[in-house]
């Protein structure tokens, strides 16, 4: 399922978070790097604590064409003079190169002791994607303005996304003290106290106890930071350093929510149920607690519980709690069940367009495209439709085999708020016609509008050149973006998939291997190599160690899960394997893991059983390019 389609679904129905989707990844390497993450429900816009720098970010990215400058950029003044390196930054803006600008600001902000060029500095690393003067820059800003709520929240997003959790918790701790800080003062009318610099940063006393109103406001903040920081990173991560900084002095239910939704973007059922059960001894009619404590039994696989907490929600808010109960039937592959509970809320007075939007939705991911096409069409008809119903509608063309009214439908999207998906799918096709320059124009016009999209389009251009045999030429355009955007994570993992989907295994296992160095505990990075090496029946032990490191972090992840399912499975024991492959795909119903979880029931002699599990995948990702593969090799006529 691709990075678009998955968000949208698991919006809507995943029963994972109510926070984000961040982990819906490309099973084929575990692509947790590929995509922005896609927040819902109550994440809204930015506090313009937390928005300025960002906007501020992207009017800078905009002024930074995507194309490399003509000229060489000017030295650096060996005096290290910040006012003519300021000069050299912002000529570098205006001309497009990048990469100068933040090296320049970032050295800058090195030689002055000047919070604003050191707020500059990180701003334009950060829209320029370069990590390391992003670090460099968000490191000075934070020193020169130890108390300064902006630069403690940028500073943990570019430690985040370096994976220097320790110095992220850090920060959040800071910023967390001086939000309760400031909250409280303000409810009881004084001065808010700031920390004692010279403590050191990681020195800020546990805040006190704050009013109610008070901790609402400091749990909204901290709703925002953790949108900021899911931006810039994988929820396990940001779990790490957010629960490390603010779980041991967490008291409020909003507080206690937030770290049991991140809980469950990160794939960890437990912990999800520990937090909402907490935040319900506070008060257990908390509607948002609930909400997490059904999803938490989801995760975990306790089907009773799920639904029984789901109809405890709806007792309390008919409609709100109604959808509840829906989405987790629906995660819990009780699809007619759902579809009842959204026929009921009509007959209830919910909002009719919400009902046929989420009956469209399910439609959709249970493969009845008819059904699916149909509401989509009603919704746009009634007005109450908007441009992602008009991509499902393409995308539906697209899986019913007509090519031409895909590309028609998507056409119509190229310059929407769906651009780069549009874009990108109807490339795809163009590509699967032979029509290389009309496919790649798609893109490079939409960079040429749209240079704060440069990395982005960059990697989506790679991707689809390698997933149509031009490999070489994806590697070339990820080279060409680490000189660009140097130490990326997202580019070094990218490059590693396609060395694999290259036939490059070794170098694709020394490429991760080499990201493990920097981030040895990073999740994403201990299953995507244990994947590749059990895939390739290579190292099988170690393999399963890797697998097994990432689900102590992740422990409900159904790509890790399926990777632990499928090194059994190379190692012989595809009995053994299938329970687990079956949980993975209960959780994440993508078409890899049902392609694994049936070739161990094929293997295991239980071919009826096999043949359904196909068949259901089947049903809902027609395109899967691994389970026809499997298909092919089981069942060749059957295509």
């Amino acid at each position: 399922m691709d990075s678009f389609m998955a968000a949208a679904w698991g919006a809507a129905f995943s029963g994972m978070s109510a926070v984000c989707d961040k982990l819906r990844n490309a099973h084929h390497l575990r692509r947790l790097y590929s995509a922005p993450v896609s927040m819902i429900n109550h994440l809204r816009n930015l506090s313009p604590l937390l928005c300025a720098p960002l906007l501020a970010a992207s009017l800078l990215a905009g002024c930074a064409g995507v194309r490399p400058a003509t000229q060489a950029a000017a030295p650096l003044p060996a005096g290290g003079d910040a006012s003519a390196l300021t000069v050299i930054a912002e000529v570098a803006l205006k001309r497009g190169d990048c990469r100068a600008a933040a090296e320049a600001y970032a050295h800058a902000a090195a030689v002055a002791a000047d919070v604003q060029l050191a707020r500059r500095a990180t701003q334009v690393a950060m829209a320029c994607e370069h990590l390391p003067a992003a670090w460099a820059a968000a490191s000075r800003w934070r020193a020169l303005a130890p108390a300064d709520r902006e630069a403690d929240a940028l500073y943990a997003a570019v430690a985040l996304k370096l994976y220097h959790t320790t110095e992220a918790r850090t920060a959040i701790r800071d910023f967390w003290y001086a939000e309760e800080q400031a909250n409280s003062a303000g409810a009881a009318g004084i001065r808010p106290a700031q920390p004692d610099a010279s403590a050191g940063n990681g020195a800020a006393p546990a805040p006190a106890p704050a009013a109610p109103r008070a901790a609402q406001r400091t749990a909204k903040s901290m709703t925002e930071l953790t949108a900021l920081l899911l931006e810039q990173s994988d929820a396990p991560a940001v779990l790490l350093a957010m629960s490390g900084a603010v779980e041991p002095t967490a008291n409020s239910p909003e507080t206690l929510t937030l770290l049991g939704e991140l809980a469950l973007a990160a794939y960890d059922g437990q912990r999800a149920q520990g937090y909402a059960q907490q935040a319900l001894q506070r008060d257990p009619k908390d509607p948002a607690a609930l909400r997490v404590l059904a999803r938490a039994y989801v995760v975990r696989g306790d089907a009773p519980q799920a639904v029984a907490t789901a109809r405890q929600a709806k007792a309390h808010d008919a409609t709100r709690g109604g959808f509840e109960l829906a989405e987790v039937l629906a995660s819990l592959d009780r699809n007619e069940e759902a579809h009842q509970e959204l026929e009921h809320l009509r007959s209830s007075g919910a909002p009719a367009a919400e009902i046929e939007r989420r009956l469209a939705l399910l439609a959709f991911a249970s493969g009845d495209l008819k059904e699916a096409r149909q509401r989509f069409t009603e919704l746009l008809s009634s007005g109450q439709g908007n441009e992602t119903a008009q991509l499902y509608l393409a995308d539906i063309a697209a899986r019913d085999g007509d090519p031409e009214g895909a590309i028609a439908a998507y056409r119509r999207l190229y310059d929407s708020s769906v651009a780069l998906s549009a874009r990108s799918r109807a490339a795809s096709l163009l590509l699967d016609r032979s029509a290389r320059t009309e496919a790649l124009a798609l893109l490079d016009d939409y960079a040429a509008d749209h240079p704060e999209d440069e990395l982005d389009l960059i990697r989506a251009k790679a991707r689809l050149l390698a997933d149509h045999g031009e490999s070489d030429t994806g590697l070339a355009l990820l080279a060409t973006a680490l000189e660009r955007h140097p130490q990326h994570p997202s580019i070094e993992y990218d490059r590693a998939v396609i060395l694999e989907q290259a036939g490059q295994v070794h170098e694709s296992v020394e490429a991760l291997e080499h990201m493990l160095s920097e981030r040895p505990d990073d999740p994403t990075l201990l299953n995507a190599l244990g994947y590749t090496l059990a895939d390739h029946t290579l190292e099988l032990g170690h393999a399963e160690g890797l697998i097994r490191r990432a689900l102590a972090v992740m422990p409900d992840n159904p790509a890790a899960l399926d990777s632990l399912g499928w090194v059994h499975f190379r190692a012989g024991d595809a009995q053994g394997a299938i329970s687990t492959l079956e949980h993975a795909y209960s959780l994440g119903h993508d078409a890899e893991i049902a392609a694994h979880w049936g070739e161990a029931l094929w293997v295991s002699g239980q071919r009826g059983e096999a043949r359904r599990v196909w068949a259901a995948a089947l049903a809902r990702e027609p395109d899967s390019k691994p389970l026809k593969a499997t298909l092919k090799r089981f069942l060749p006529g059957a295509q």
